[in-house]
């Protein structure tokens, strides 16, 4: 599989769950990927399993997507930039932060603005920060992976659904924006349900069965992130 080949993209929440799956994935399927991700232990277990598959050589960087501000973006831009020779034609936003499904009177202040600072406001901060060099790119794909309720509020889903009600219009502005770059493309990818961590815990007696597996949603992402979709761009997808 060659539908990445010679691209290098970046993925947040690369240590786990559907981070980890799409880093894999894009890898096999030829591209030099950039492992972004808190925990040191998980992102090198990960960079070592790419590695030691025999694609191109990842990069993996831990860098708190909770704390940071602008300056930290962009000198994280500027370090991924000189490690990639300063090439980038992709990002995939699949960092996120849950708390518990609760009633409204049960959240606090601070779970909404944590959730809203990693579903919303560090995907923006990533891509404003690496827009520079996604312009260089002759086809460059942002995705930014969503969640069902971001379109369809529901009781107890209140900081977690917003924040990717907030992440679908921060997409559709981005495509609006690209408009003049033909290279340029944003999408959300709404995985549904799969056999995640983050799902197990929102749908705790949810069985196996009913949920689908990471590799029946991989060509999908592949393909949003190849070649193949441009022209794509400022769409809701439902994998």
């Amino acid at each position: 599989m060659s539908q990445l080949q010679n691209k290098t993209i970046l993925i947040t929440g690369a240590s786990q769950g559907i981070g980890e799956q799409v880093a894999k994935a894009y890898a096999a399927a030829g591209a030099t990927v950039v492992l972004v991700a808190r925990h040191q232990k998980k992102l090198e277990k990960v960079y070592d399993e790419i590695a030691a598959s025999g694609g191109p050589e990842p990069f993996a960087i831990c860098f708190d997507l909770l704390t940071a501000e602008e300056a930290e973006f962009d000198r994280f831009a500027a370090t991924i930039a000189e490690a990639t020779g300063n090439k980038l034609d992709g990002i995939v936003h699949c960092a996120s932060y849950f708390y518990a499904l609760s009633p409204l009177d049960f959240q606090t202040v601070a779970e909404w603005v944590n959730q809203y600072r990693i579903n919303t406001v560090a995907p923006m901060g990533l891509t404003r920060a690496f827009l520079p060099l996604l312009k260089e790119s002759p086809d460059a794909s942002v995705i930014f992976v969503g969640e069902s309720h971001g379109e369809d509020p529901r009781a107890y889903w209140g900081g977690f659904g917003a924040s990717k009600a907030a992440l679908n219009y921060l997409c559709k502005v981005a495509a609006d924006e690209w408009e003049r770059f033909p290279n340029l493309r944003a999408n959300v990818l709404v995985p549904g349900a799969v056999n995640s961590p983050q799902r197990m815990k929102t749908h705790p007696g949810e069985a196996h069965a009913e949920r689908k597996n990471y590799e029946d949603i991989m060509p999908d992402f592949v393909w949003w992130s190849s070649e193949e979709s441009k022209g794509r761009s400022g769409e809701i997808v439902y994998l």
